[in-house]
Parts: structure tokens; sequence; C-alpha cells
């Protein structure tokens, strides 16, 4: 077998289960409130600071990928994923369950960086595709089996499981590693500017956290709290930015953005982000409130189109590596401009046939999207900068996936309380005024998809700067 499929192989591994830990924990959460007798907007913090971790992380990616070797940090941050593993798992209170937690999400939030940058590295541009849809495979499909498998597990075994039953093929990954992971790329150790570093960690933190305050907050947005955090972060954000492009060795380099491909794909990738994460939290809600569906029906009628996005990532990566991206970026958001169109007029009277073909095709739209706009964008890049391409977009994942949730839920929220005003409060008036609020929210999901659109129609083919280059000396 080929050096780089058993390095793959590795990575895999090690990758499909800090992924299925991500959901695992969202089918528990009111077992684990009444154990240790917390409260909904407590217990949520299991996955808000999870998500706040790796959020702050994700800008130092690029320069500890450059300090340590790729064995080192692989075999080291699934050893960490180890630690909080096992400390969520014997955990005697909510702290210590929250911070067995946020170990994990350090691990799982400098894994992906590492895996992406070692890819990028191992594989020629023309096979990136396929390398990035195995990957997507394991990114997209471990996460979807995740509530269904919590639910087997902590029907059978309790919840504890949920940890103990990962530890042994944690440790399966690490002596795979230890015994077959190679070295890839070089280890350049740049100097690391401890302003950036806090700078950063404030606008990541505050943008994250003040969005994902939102939707459980009272004003919302208006709440001056909530206001003053994302000012701060929006803020520090900036601050960041200037610096970046002022030090001799940035710990994030923005010069990434000068790419025009780069610049597009990430865009595109907010985009569909936002009208992802906001779609696998307003439509559980629509289908529990109106549609009158238990929790558990819910959750079923959207895991076909979340199995079926995991399985579709290897195949489009083939189909970009052989057509490029237009082909594939340009029709994806068609759809998903429809399916937003369809969530915009959606009514209890709609079959749960077509709920579930309809969020089979935005499932399908966006593994037309996501990988081959990133992929695109990464390969325009020279070498140097995959560190950076790759840390910008992890990075950008968290951040639009709560500021998706909190402003789709804001105008769905906003909307329902307009249309109940001078109404008697029934359950079917409230679930009226919910159609409409959900309505209004993806009247705005309408116009990100638009735009997203017309930005696809001015990405090109990307051509790396070695092969240009090469092209302009001969």
């Amino acid at each position: 077998m080929k050096k780089s499929n058993i390095i793959m192989i590795t990575f895999l591994i090690g990758a499909f289960f800090t992924f299925l830990n991500e959901t695992l924990l969202n089918i528990a959460m009111t077992e684990i409130m009444h154990v240790f007798k917390v409260d909904a907007p407590t217990v949520q913090w299991l996955a808000t600071g999870f998500m706040l971790i790796m959020g702050i992380l994700m800008p130092l990616s690029a320069s500890l990928i450059q300090w340590f070797t790729t064995r080192q940090m692989f075999i080291g941050l699934m050893s960490i994923f180890l630690v909080g593993t096992l400390i969520s798992g014997l955990a005697i209170n909510f702290p210590m369950i929250l911070i067995g937690r946020m170990i994990q999400a350090a691990g799982t939030g400098l894994l992906i960086p590492t895996i992406m940058n070692a890819m990028l590295n191992l594989f020629e541009p023309h096979e990136r595709g396929k390398v990035m849809g195995n990957f997507g495979l394991v990114m997209m499909f471990a996460p979807a089996i995740g509530p269904t498998l919590s639910g087997v597990i902590v029907d059978m075994l309790g919840w504890r499981w949920l940890f103990f039953s990962v530890v042994p093929f944690v440790i399966f990954s690490i002596l795979f590693a230890f015994k077959y992971l190679e070295n890839v790329g070089e280890v350049t150790k740049p100097k690391i500017d401890l302003l950036s570093v806090i700078l950063s960690t404030i606008g990541v933190a505050g943008i994250i956290y003040g969005f994902s305050s939102v939707s459980n907050t009272e004003g919302g947005f208006l709440n001056p709290v909530v206001a003053t955090i994302i000012i701060i972060g929006l803020v520090s954000l900036i601050a960041f930015g200037i610096r970046q492009v002022r030090l001799e060795v940035p710990l994030l380099d923005l010069s990434v953005f000068k790419y025009a491909n780069f610049a597009r794909g990430i865009f595109i990738f907010v985009i569909v982000v936002m009208a992802m994460f906001a779609s696998e939290i307003v439509m559980p809600i629509y289908l529990q409130g109106p549609m009158g569906f238990s929790a558990k029906a819910a959750g079923m009628i959207l895991l076909p189109g979340a199995l079926l996005n995991g399985f579709l990532s290897p195949v489009m990566g083939r189909i970009f590596d052989k057509i490029g991206p237009r082909k594939m970026i340009i029709p994806g958001m068609l759809l998903l401009s429809l399916v937003m169109i369809f969530y915009s007029t959606i009514h209890p009277g709609i079959p749960m046939f077509v709920f579930i073909l309809v969020y089979i095709v935005l499932m399908v739209s966006i593994s037309m999207i996501m990988m081959p706009s990133h992929t695109n964008g990464i390969n325009q890049l020279p070498k140097h900068l995959y560190p950076h391409g790759t840390a910008v977009g992890n990075m950008m994942q968290p951040i639009a996936g709560a500021m998706g949730v909190s402003i789709f839920v804001s105008i769905m929220t906003h909307g329902q309380k307009k249309a109940l005003e001078g109404v008697t409060p029934t359950k079917q008036a409230i679930n009226d005024a919910l159609t409409v609020g959900v309505h209004h929210a993806y009247w705005f999901a309408i116009v990100l998809a638009v735009i997203g659109l017309i930005t696809a129609f001015f990405i090109t083919k990307s051509t790396p700067p070695e092969d240009e280059n090469q092209h302009i000396t001969h």
C-alpha cells in the first residue's frame, strides 16, 4: 500500500471518532440535566463551549502545524482528546464534564487543520477532490449518525458510555499512528506573536459566544450585554487583521484573501455553513411545533439527507477532480436557492415525504458546494500558505455556524412575536405565528443564497502558483 494511503487511513480513523463526538452528546442533554441538576441554558454549554474552544484554537493552528511534526501533532491531539473523554466519562459533577468536553474540543479543533494541511502536502491538486471527499465523508457521516447512535447507547448502557465506548477506538488510533504515521511537510517554527493570540482569542470567543447567546437572551441583539460582547469581538478581530498585515511573520497570513478563488470560495463556504447550521436548528423546531412530530420522528426525517450528504462527499470529490468547480458550485447554489424558496412557503399541510425529499436536496446541494469551493480556493494558494488557508476556513466554520443559527432564530422569533400581536395565544395561533416566523427567516436565506449564486459565476478552476511559474518558465 502506498505511504500516502496508509497516512490517510490513520487520519480517517482518528477523525471519525472525534467528529462523531461532536453530536454524540446531543440526545443525552436531558438526562445530564437531570443527573447533575442543571437547567437547559447551563447544559447547552456542553455544545456551545465545544464550538467556542474549537473556534478559539483555529487561528493558532497555522503556526502550531509549523512548530510540530505531523506525528507529534496527531498523536498529541488524539491523546488530549482521550484525556478529555475519560474526564467527561468519569465526571462526578457538571463542571467536571464541561472541563472534559472543553479538553475534547481542543483535540478536535486542532486535529482538523492538521489533517487537512497534511493531505494538501501529500496529494497533487488533481487528486485533492477525491481525498477531500473521503475526508468529507467522515466529517459529515460521523456527526450525522451521532444522535441515532447516542440514543441506542444511552438507552442500553447509560450516558457515561457515550464517552467510554469511544476510548478503545481512540487508543487504537494512537497505536496505529505510532506504527504507521510518517511526517509530512516541514517544521519551520515561526515566531508566535502573543498580542495576535490575545486579539484572536477575544475576537473569536466574543463573536461565537455573543451570537450563540442571542436566541436565549431577552432582547436578543438589542440586549446591552450581548451587543457589547459582539462589538468587542468584532473590534478585536479587526485589530487582529490589521496586526497580521503589519507583522513580518503573522500568526494567520491574511494574504490568502489576495487570491480571488480562495476569497470567493470562503465567502460561499460561509453562506452554505450559515444555511446548513440554521436549517439543522430551525427545521426540527418546525417539525416538532406546527407539524406535531416527536423529537425522534423529527430526527428520522432529517437523517436520510444527513447520511446522503456524507456518502456523496467522495463522489462529489471525484466529479470535482474531473470537471472542475463551476459545473458543480453553480448548480449546487441554484438547488440551495430553490430549497430556501420552498422553506419560505412551508405550512403544516405538507406531507412528511416532501420534507424528507427537500432536506435530501438541501444536503445534496451542500455536498456539491462546500468541499469543491474550499478545495478549489486552497488549490490556488502557494504551498507555504496551505496552513493559513486551512486555518481561515476552519476558523470561519464555527463563526458562520453561530451567526447563522442566531440570525435565523432571531428573525423567526421576531416574526412569530409580530404575528401574535393582538391575537389570543392559543396553540393553533402560536403554531401559525411560528410558520410566519420561519417564512421570514428563509426570506433572509434566499437573499444569502442568491448572493452566493452570483458569486459562483466568478469562480474559475484554480491553478497552483508553482504550476503557473513552470508554465511561464517553459
